[in-house]
């Protein structure tokens, strides 16, 4: 039997080291279903991962903003104000239009029957696969 499909709203984030060029590389997706109270986010926080994929970056300090991502997206009291705010609003101000290093796609629908797996999926292909897109 399978589960009841559940509509979803994700966005990729992503590292724009020079935003007055635009180029960039996928770091993430966070993915939000409001019906079924899931927010959730996977990132890459590897220093590692990240210097090879982002030479000349301060890939520590990176490393560094995007788990405090995932604090806030866990709801996560020690990550400030915003982290206690509802799921809701955390994932729109995670996927806020933004002119800094770290960036959020435009926000993208989907139906799945399985959201942390779809979140895996998207992960897979949008961070894994394609490591740079621009």
């Amino acid at each position: 039997m399978s589960a009841a499909p559940l509509d979803y709203d994700f966005a990729v984030l992503r590292v724009v080291p020079r935003v007055h060029l635009g180029a960039f590389v996928n770091v993430g997706v966070v993915l939000h279903a409001r019906a079924a109270e899931f927010l959730a986010l996977r990132v890459l926080t590897d220093v590692a991962a990240l210097q090879a994929r982002l030479p000349g970056m301060d890939a520590e300090l990176l490393a560094r903003y995007l788990r405090a991502s995932e604090a806030i997206c866990a709801g996560d009291p020690t990550a400030g104000p915003v982290a206690l705010a509802p799921p809701s609003e955390r994932f729109h101000w995670l996927t806020a239009p933004r002119s800094d290093v770290l960036q959020s796609s435009p926000v993208h629908e989907g139906v799945c029957g399985d959201l942390p797996r779809e979140l895996e999926r998207l992960y897979g292909a949008y961070v894994l696969e394609p490591a740079t897109h621009g």
